[in-house]
């Protein structure tokens, strides 16, 4: 199995209001000479996580320990930038399950799928209520459920709705990659390839 299952996923939040947020500061150049999904969370966000001899910024939301959660709430625009999609795997293997905003870049929103990140886009109204419900109480929690497309302050009670491709579904809600997908229907191929004619 590629990674786990996504379902339902309830949990508190960590909330980073900032726009354009591109995959440079997710996770930097420097760091990306791994060709495995482990080990790139240590330097998520890390030239704003640290200073220039390693002690930790204070300032920044992902030191903070009242903020926890595999659930990390962005601004508009968030993963623009280049194609890496080391980004993706940083926020993963971070710990993160779930990325919510008002706008995704496109190649980030699918590297996210392709690895079992939900990117959970809804408007930008209903973004600042999920701030503004963090920011009232940092252990508000938030439900996202897939199978319905829905994601709920609970808090509140209030829910918007989110778009997912199908296929791209299917296979989180499996913990699938593309390869686990193609393996999964060997069976239906080889019956297939057993009926057709050469």
């Amino acid at each position: 199995m590629a990674y786990d299952k996504f379902t339902i996923l309830k949990s508190s939040a960590v909330p980073m209001p900032i726009e354009n947020v591109d995959t440079d500061q997710i996770i930097p150049a420097r760091f990306l000479k791994a060709t495995e999904r482990k080990g790139f969370g240590d330097n998520l966000f890390r030239d704003w996580r640290y200073n220039t001899d390693d002690t930790p910024k204070r300032d920044f939301v992902l030191n903070n320990p009242i903020y926890t959660g595999k659930i990390l709430v962005g601004g508009k625009n968030f993963g623009s930038g280049s194609s890496r999609e080391h980004a993706a795997w940083a926020i993963y293997d971070y710990g993160f399950r779930c990325v919510v905003s008002s706008f995704f870049a496109d190649i980030f929103k699918n590297n996210s799928l392709n690895i079992g990140l939900l990117p959970v886009q809804i408007t930008p109204e209903f973004l600042d209520k999920i701030f503004t419900a963090i920011e009232a109480d940092p252990k508000t929690e938030l439900e996202v459920n897939l199978q319905d497309q829905i994601i709920t302050i609970l808090a509140t009670g209030e829910k918007a709705s989110f778009d997912i491709n199908g296929y791209k579904k299917h296979n989180m809600m499996n913990g699938f990659d593309d390869i686990d997908y193609l393996q999964a229907m060997k069976g239906d191929i080889q019956t297939f390839a057993a009926k057709s004619i050469y």
